[in-house]
């Protein structure tokens, strides 16, 4: 009796977000495929040059994934042999591919890691050795104590534009963004330019770059789905105004919403399998054409 009142409050909780967002977008309209079992724990997802690649994150091996945008079906895996302490992100360039070894969620780490892949590299299968490796951190970050689910300096979202890296936070804590810039071009360890901030409301779990437009993607600790598209109004600007935010549901029946990818069609968002005392959701790939972002 007692997890049926909580299932109940947890539904009006759920509802009443949604009312008060611009739109419900209800995902389960958009579902593609459910993922290969290969793809519990995908993390991350992006376009390079028409292909959409994914990988999964801590725990997990370092292979990165080709999926078909269509069938969700896995078209390619490509070893590298890095590490993986903790993979949360990919995007690229027009030659390389960037994986982004900074989930942080106990706030602890001090080896934040992007890996510079080229794409030639990666199909010869030796990524591990030509990969450059672009540590940072967050300068404002000076307690490294264990606060899990619990501290600002977590991050698992980042694009490439304008020839940097931009990272933008997974802050437990404030239910922000920051947006950081990181030279992929430097090799020691750099300190991350602090840019903006934004208060979403809800952790950033990936972010995508299309058509000048920031996409954010993320959840509360109340399992509700977020997506957030914000204007550039300056070349690398995003936070100068209000973003159009989507309710997409509850990672009840959707997963845990883990990656964003955008092209001229629309956006693509992937989640991990979602474990719940509910139920079980199924790691999935859903497709939003653009014109229901309108």
């Amino acid at each position: 009796m007692k997890n049926y009142f909580l299932f109940v409050a947890i539904f009006i909780s759920l509802s009443f977000s949604a009312q008060n967002q611009d739109q419900w977008l209800k995902m389960n309209r958009f579902e593609i495929a459910v993922l290969s079992d290969s793809l519990k724990e995908n993390s991350g997802l992006d376009f390079y040059k028409k292909r959409l690649f994914t990988f999964n994150d801590s725990g997990n091996s370092s292979e990165i994934f080709e999926i078909d945008k269509t069938s969700g079906k896995i078209k390619n895996v490509y070893r590298t042999d890095l590490k993986n302490t903790d993979w949360e992100s990919i995007t690229s360039d027009s030659t390389q591919i960037y994986i982004g070894d900074f989930g942080n969620n106990a706030g602890m780490r001090k080896d934040l890691m992007i890996y510079k892949i080229p794409l030639d590299s990666l199909e010869k299968g030796s990524a591990l050795q030509n990969a450059q490796e672009i540590p940072f951190y967050y300068p404002e970050q000076k307690d490294f104590t264990s606060k899990n689910l619990n501290n600002d300096f977590d991050g698992e979202a980042m694009i490439f534009l304008n020839g940097k890296i931009h990272i933008f936070t997974k802050e437990w804590r404030s239910k922000s963004t920051t947006h950081y810039i990181v030279d992929p071009n430097i090799s020691e360890n750099q300190s991350a330019e602090n840019a903006e901030t934004f208060h979403t409301g809800y952790v950033v779990t990936d972010a995508a770059y299309f058509d000048k437009k920031l996409y954010l993607i993320g959840y509360t600790k109340k399992t509700e789905v977020f997506l957030s598209v914000f204007a550039e109004t300056n070349p690398g600007v995003f936070f100068d105004q209000k973003p159009r935010r989507y309710y997409l549901g509850s990672a009840f029946s959707i997963g845990q919403i883990e990656g964003i990818a955008v092209d001229d069609q629309g956006v693509y968002i992937s989640g991990e399998e979602f474990m719940s005392p509910f139920r079980k959701s199924k790691q999935r790939l859903y497709f939003i054409p653009s014109k229901k972002l309108k």
